[in-house]
């Protein structure tokens, strides 16, 4: 399987209507807390969004919904794969990413047989409260050795400055979130951040 090198992460549909027809081909929709019939609208939008731009959508955490509304890739942190019924998903043709950020998360996430494993924070991210150091270029090179071919995606206080570092030492697609969201232009910066991965697809 190969994936997008640009990978967009976004916490809406509106934000998904408003950057996915510049030229994204892969965006996860993260909605941490919302009732269920705001957060079903939300993927339902989302998804017909993606259809219609040829986007792939991978919906974070909510794996039932995913599978009810039809959804065929899902994101999970480690906290969520503990609680997730992994059969039922695949049981459903639904892919699995997966988010480590050390090496007992790294083999947990290889007994999963996910579709694709993330490493973060790559930098140092003002995203969440991190209890892990940042990562750095060293360790997407022993990821990728220990994951591949399973591809590999680097997330964390990415820019479109850092990214050619990132892609040498070994991923396969960059995430981004507050690069763009927090941009006083995303439109431009997403953009530019299509731009800069064109060379590695």
């Amino acid at each position: 399987m190969k994936l997008d090198p640009f990978y967009l992460i976004v916490d809406s549909a509106a934000w998904i209507e408003r950057l996915v027809p510049l030229g994204v081909k892969l965006v996860q929709l993260r909605i941490k807390t919302m009732d269920e019939a705001r957060l079903r609208a939300e993927i339902r939008k989302a998804k017909a969004l993606c259809v219609q731009h040829d986007c792939q959508l991978i919906v974070n955490d909510h794996w039932r919904l995913a599978i009810e509304e039809g959804c065929d890739f899902v994101h999970l942190g480690q906290e969520d794969l503990q609680a997730a019924e992994l059969a039922r998903i695949r049981a459903a043709g639904i892919r699995l990413g997966l988010s480590t950020h050390d090496h007992l998360e790294l083999q947990t996430a290889l007994a999963a047989k996910p579709d694709y494993i993330a490493l973060g924070p790559v930098y140092p991210t003002i995203l969440k409260k991190m209890k892990w150091a940042p990562q750095g270029l060293e360790r997407i090179g022993e990821w990728k050795r220990r994951v591949a071919p399973i591809p590999l995606v680097a997330i964390g206080g990415l820019n479109p400055e850092r990214l050619d570092g990132v892609f040498a030492a070994g991923a396969d697609s960059a995430a981004v979130v507050t690069d763009i969201t927090l941009n006083a232009d995303p439109e431009a910066r997403t953009r530019e951040w299509i731009e800069q991965t064109e060379r590695w697809r």
